[in-house]
C-alpha cells in the first residue's frame, strides 16, 4: 500500500494561473476577432497596454456568454439543458480566477489576470453573471425598467469593467455611470435588430407593455401583419439607444486621447447598427444588419476628429433608468452568494 504524503502541496495562487501572459492575451485576441469584428476594430485604437487588458476581458465575457448558451463564439446554442449546472460551472471557475487558482480555461484564466492588474471586483463580475441567469431561466422584460435592468447586466455592467480597465477610478461614479450608459446603447442596438433571431431561439426582449400596446399575441410579433408594429417598437429602441449613446459620450471627455477614440469608434459603429435597423423599418428583419469594411472605416475617422474636439453634445433627454436606478433593484434582491467550491459532478 501507499504511504500518505506527510507534506500537503497547496496549489500556488498566481495571477492568471500560473500561464505565461503572452498567451493568454494572444489566445483573447483571437477570442475578439472570431467573436465581434466591430469590438475588434475598435479595440485596436487603444494603447498597446490598454488594448490588451480589453482583449483579456472580452475572453472572458465571450466564453461566459458561450458556456450559458452551449455556443461557441456566438453559434447556435447547441444544449438548453443543465442551465443550472451551467451557471455554477461560470461562477465557480471565476471565483477560481479572482484567488489565482488554474482553472483550465484560458478565457478564466485571463480574467484573474485582468483583474488582478486593474482591480476588478466579485461584486462587478456577478453583475454580468447574473445577465446570464436571467437568460437561462427563460426572463422577459415586462416593463420599461424591466429592460433597462437586463441591457445593465449584459452590457451596461461590462462597460462599467471596460472603463476600470482603462484606468477609471472605482470612485469615479460619473465616468462609470456614463460607461454603463455606452453598454446599455450597445445592447439595444443588439435587440433591435436581433430580433428575428432571438425569436427563432424562443426569446423575446421586447417589454411586454410594449406588446400590449400594439396589440400584439404573446409569441406572435415576428408574424408578417404585425411589421409595422415591430418597426414602431424597433425604433422605440433606437431611441432609447441614442439617448445612452449621447450620455456615454459626456464621459469620454476625462480619458486618455486614445481611450477616447476607441469608446467614439464603437459608439458610432453600434449607433449606425441601430439606425440601419430604424431606416429600413417593416423590411429591417429581411437581412441581418451589418456595417462593412468600409463604413467602419468612415466611423473610426469620423471618430478621431470627435475625440480631438472632446466637445460632446448631451442629449436633449438623459436616460431615464439610471446605473443607480437600476443597482438599487439589483442590491435589494440580496447579497451576492458565496459560490459553491465542490467540484462539479462528471459527465454521465
Amino acid at each position: 500500500m501507499l504511504a500518505p504524503s506527510r507534506i500537503l502541496r497547496t496549489t500556488p495562487t498566481q495571477a492568471g494561473g500560473g500561464r505565461e501572459r503572452w498567451s493568454l492575451v494572444e489566445h483573447a485576441y483571437d477570442s475578439i476577432a472570431k467573436g465581434s469584428k466591430s469590438f475588434a476594430t475598435a479595440s485596436e485604437l487603444f494603447d498597446r497596454a490598454t488594448r490588451e487588458k480589453a482583449w483579456l476581458l472580452y475572453a472572458w465575457c465571450r466564453r461566459c456568454d458561450d458556456l450559458a448558451d452551449g455556443q461557441d463564439h456566438g453559434s447556435d446554442p447547441t444544449d438548453h439543458a443543465d442551465a443550472e449546472k451551467r451557471l455554477r460551472a461560470i461562477r465557480l471557475l471565476t471565483e477560481r480566477a479572482f484567488e489565482g487558482l488554474p482553472t483550465a480555461d484560458p478565457a478564466f484564466d485571463a480574467f484573474g489576470l485582468v483583474a488582478r492588474e486593474c482591480g476588478l471586483t466579485r461584486e462587478m463580475a456577478e453583475d454580468v453573471i447574473m445577465g446570464f441567469e436571467l437568460d437561462a431561466a427563460g426572463w422577459r422584460p415586462r416593463t420599461e425598467r424591466d429592460l433597462a435592468r437586463y441591457c445593465y447586466h449584459v452590457a451596461g455592467a461590462v462597460g462599467v469593467m471596460m472603463a476600470v480597465v482603462m484606468g477609471v477610478p472605482k470612485d469615479d461614479s460619473d465616468t462609470l455611470d456614463r460607461a454603463c450608459d455606452l453598454g446599455m446603447a450597445f445592447q439595444l442596438a443588439n435587440i433591435a435588430r436581433d430580433i428575428g433571431e432571438d425569436d427563432a431561439a424562443d426569446r423575446c426582449y421586447l417589454p411586454v407593455e410594449w406588446l400590449v400596446e400594439e396589440d400584439i399575441e404573446p409569441g406572435q410579433h415576428m408574424k408578417p401583419h404585425h411589421r409595422g408594429e415591430l418597426a414602431d417598437m424597433a425604433a422605440r429602441l433606437v431611441t432609447l439607444m441614442e439617448r445612452h449613446e449621447a450620455a456615454a459620450k459626456l464621459g469620454t471627455t476625462r480619458l486618455p486621447f486614445r481611450s477616447r477614440w476607441a469608446v467614439l469608434a464603437a459608439a458610432r459603429i453600434y449607433g449606425a447598427i441601430g439606425r440601419e435597423v430604424r431606416a429600413r423599418g417593416p423590411a429591417a428583419w429581411d437581412h441581418r444588419v451589418v456595417i462593412g469594411r468600409w463604413e467602419k472605416t468612415k466611423h473610426v475617422l469620423g471618430a478621431f476628429w470627435e475625440a480631438l474636439r472632446n466637445r460632446p453634445q448631451p442629449p436633449e433627454t438623459m436616460p431615464e433608468w439610471t446605473r443607480g436606478d437600476i443597482l438599487i433593484d439589483v442590491r435589494m434582491a440580496g447579497p451576492i452568494a458565496k459560490p459553491p467550491m465542490d467540484p462539479l459532478p462528471d459527465e454521465s
